[in-house]
């Protein structure tokens, strides 16, 4: 199982992170978001296990290459509009793309679109709403229940300690927390992280 927590704003918490064995970090590059960072902060934080991950919305190719190098990341989250091709150009190994169960009319629909990107990259993140992300609302468990694809896919949206408990029967090979493991939008609130990781993983 894959755990991510996303929106690292403050060196503390990306240690904590790193040191409780937390996966993968997320570093956000979207000046609209409360969360985003500049990428000489994130290039000077060095987690000695978690993979640094960059969470970009309206950047293309070239630009996204470009902060990759300059921040030192590892894994490339695509949470807006990109192609296959776009996936392709990046790397499949290093991208994770973001798709919205809600936009979607049918759970096959939302399916065939996963395996369309299944060969472009390494896994694909299912977020709530229709766009966006770190806004706290929650898929239904149900719904994700339905999914029958072999590509692994982590699930986002509000999640905390709050619903983890019922959203790991969803079969998701991965979540990633943000708003509901904060304080404040960017504060991560470590006692939180620490509860879901027990939830989780049944470590403390």
């Amino acid at each position: 199982m894959i755990i991510k927590v996303c929106g690292m704003t403050r060196a503390e918490d990306v240690e904590f992170c790193d040191a409780l064995g937390i996966d993968l970090l997320g570093f956000i590059f979207h000046p609209e978001s409360p969360r985003n960072v500049a990428q000489e902060w994130a290039c000077a934080q060095k987690p000695s296990r978690a993979l640094k991950t960059g969470v970009f919305v309206r950047q293309g190719v070239e630009e996204i290459q470009a902060i990759a190098a300059g921040a030192g990341l590892d894994l490339l989250q695509l949470h807006g509009g990109h192609t296959v091709e776009q996936c392709l150009a990046l790397g499949p190994e290093r991208v994770i793309k973001t798709m919205w169960p809600e936009r979607y009319p049918t759970v096959e629909r939302l399916v065939t679109d996963m395996l369309l990107f299944a060969p472009a990259c390494r896994a694909i993140l299912l977020d709530s709403g229709t766009s966006g992300g770190g806004h706290g609302k929650s898929l239904a468990p149900k719904d994700l229940q339905k999914l029958q694809c072999p590509h692994p896919w982590y699930l986002a949206g509000g999640l905390g300690p709050h619903n983890l408990t019922v959203m790991k029967t969803t079969g998701a090979a991965g979540f990633d927390l943000n708003s509901g493991v904060e304080s404040a939008p960017g504060i991560k609130d470590h006692e939180k992280i620490r509860t879901a990781l027990q939830l989780l993983r049944g470590k403390s």
